[in-house]
């Protein structure tokens, strides 16, 4: 997953040839025999350092013009969860949430001392490189892409403050100096390729059917320094969860969009438990109209923004494992990734809305079948 936003039809190979690259990074830990939690991280480095995507290196920088990123990931065989939030410093952040979940496995600290699972800020940049993980200064994660969107949207906040102020002054409020008077919101809305979205995250199933997921994102383009958002929140940016019997599902999602919003419906969460229902097309369509889009925590919201991709499996015996792949989303775009382990190459798709796509992967006796649902009209109606 490479984000949900607005992806520039300049740059649609370069998201689909990042997606397949990280499908391929985490399909060739598999085969090499790693786990579930092994091969995310893998698929999460790679899009990290992509300067394509809004997380690592290309990060959207704050209003300080400073790279703060959020990383979370779930193992759903231990249940284990590792986060760090507002995280600068540090070019990959998904590794330090990794060692945070690792660290948490190995018991107390000294003195009985309970090892903590999410950090934030210098803290957490100070935790990292104390545990092996090398510094990187902003200036290095930077890209002439970010830093060209930074100065753009700084200049359209400071005309749009120059108006307000204006505006607050004239009685009339129709013309000044800048000519007819907008409103401020629209200066933002100007270039929205320069705030794209683009949250990445991974969600995985290994040959013994653990599950695990991850979330990479800088945040918002000129957020507050300071801002956590989705990526870094337990049960909204990723979850994972290993079927607790034979009657239920193992399930792995991962979050992208706006993460107030992500935040507010815990919506990674509300999705991995909505797919313990039998019909897993109807049950994220249901979760995404009634969970997300329609959600009393949002209802003062002019427009919800969220994409979700969710992996569901379970064994209908011993040789057989049933993998379904899905995804959704309320932005106009999102580019998804996807591939077995016996698959040759990998397969990535950027659905745009109003097709709102629900994609199921069936995958049995690792044969793979692709079948697409197209849900547009219902979901449609509903926004």
């Amino acid at each position: 997953l490479s984000g949900a936003g607005y992806h520039s039809e300049s740059k649609a190979r370069e998201y689909k040839q990042v997606c397949k690259r990280a499908c391929l990074k985490a399909v060739d830990r598999l085969r090499a025999g790693g786990l579930a939690l092994e091969a995310v991280t893998a698929a999460l480095l790679e899009l990290e350092d992509s300067p394509f995507t809004n997380a690592g290196t290309g990060s959207n920088l704050n209003l300080a013009g400073e790279i703060e990123c959020d990383a979370s990931i779930m193992d759903g065989k231990s249940l284990n969860y590792g986060a760090v939030g507002a995280l600068s410093g540090i070019k990959n952040p998904v590794l330090v949430a990794r060692r945070l979940l690792s660290e948490t496995q190995k018991g107390k600290l000294s003195a009985g001392r309970i090892p903590p699972c999410f950090l934030v800020g210098k803290g957490a940049e100070q935790w990292a490189v104390s545990h092996g993980i090398p510094a990187c200064p902003t200036e290095k994660m930077t890209t002439k892409f970010s830093l060209s969107g930074y100065k753009r949207n700084k200049r359209k906040m400071e005309l749009a403050e120059q108006v307000e102020t204006k505006r607050r002054r004239q009685s009339c409020g129709r013309e000044n100096d800048f000519g007819l008077l907008k409103p401020v919101g629209e200066f933002m809305m100007e270039g929205k390729d320069n705030n794209c979205l683009d949250t990445v995250g991974a969600v995985v199933v290994d040959w013994e059917g653990n599950v695990a997921a991850a979330v990479s994102s800088g945040g918002l383009a000129m957020k507050h320094p300071g801002r956590v958002g989705q990526a870094a929140h337990f049960g909204c940016g990723c979850w994972a969860e290993n079927a607790r019997d034979i009657s239920s599902y193992s399930t792995a999602v991962s979050t992208s969009g706006s993460g107030e919003h992500l935040i507010r419906t815990m919506l990674a969460r509300e999705c991995s438990t909505a797919m313990q229902t039998e019909n897993a097309h109807q049950a994220l369509l249901d979760a995404m109209q009634k969970k997300f889009i329609g959600s009393p925590f949002l209802a003062g919201e002019d427009c919800v923004l969220g994409g979700v991709i969710v992996l569901r499996c379970c064994s209908e015996d011993m040789q057989a494992l049933l993998v379904e792949f899905l995804w959704s989303h309320t932005t106009e775009s999102m580019c998804v990734g996807y591939m077995s382990a016996q698959d040759s190459k990998a397969r990535a798709s950027r659905p745009t809305f109003p097709d709102f796509l629900l994609e199921q992967w069936l995958d049995s006796h690792w044969r793979s079948k692709v079948e697409f649902v197209d849900s547009g009209k219902q979901v449609t109606e509903a926004m």
